[in-house]
């Protein structure tokens, strides 16, 4: 089924609008789900691969208000925690990441185009990989410069990654959300 045929059938039934928007959204999250283990050529750093998770956090936090970038960052975080340990939880970082993202956007600091979603995608990974390393730290299970040492890594790598990879999850769900008249700042 093509894009056009969507728009239209939108237009035709315009109550379906909210389902088929709805399950777009949600085969999105599903589908970053599906490719945050993978490690394929090209797509990894010394082992690191893209952060999709928060790429989509911050996609869907760029139009929107602070609460619900934060509830999209919690309800992703719970979600990757439910794939890997729960402890440290990816809830808190991306929750953090969904509403300063709203919040960059809300005060204007930032233009949204590909290279500014690109250095907001940087920065969110860099402040969520922080935040995993301060939960180790409070776990006590490894050695402090162990894990700032690691962390300094970690870091740069995913915040590298997931700018470079942003544009594609980004564009697509943007322009999608365009179609169906998103109301934005809701």
């Amino acid at each position: 089924m093509s894009l056009r045929a969507i728009e239209n059938f939108v237009d035709t039934y315009p109550s379906a609008r909210p389902l088929v928007n709805g399950a777009v959204t949600v085969a999105s999250v599903f589908l970053c789900l599906l490719i945050l283990p993978l490690r394929l050529p090209g797509m990894e750093l010394a082992g690191i691969s893209p952060n999709w998770l928060l790429i989509w956090v911050v996609a869907w936090s760029v139009k929107r208000v602070v609460w619900q970038g934060a509830m999209a960052g919690l309800i992703l975080g719970l979600l990757q925690d439910g794939m890997t340990a729960p402890e440290p939880t990816h809830a808190i970082g991306l929750m953090i990441v969904g509403a300063l993202t709203a919040k960059l956007q809300k005060q204007r600091y930032v233009q949204e185009d590909f290279i500014s979603v690109a250095l907001i995608v940087f920065l969110m990974a860099v402040i969520s990989e922080t935040i995993t390393a301060l939960q180790f730290s409070f776990l006590g299970e490894r050695s402090l410069s162990d894990i700032w040492t690691y962390h300094q890594f970690i870091a740069l790598s995913s915040a590298i990654l997931s700018s470079l990879w942003a544009p594609v999850v980004y564009f697509p769900l943007n322009r999608w959300w365009e179609m169906m008249g998103i109301d934005e700042q809701s």
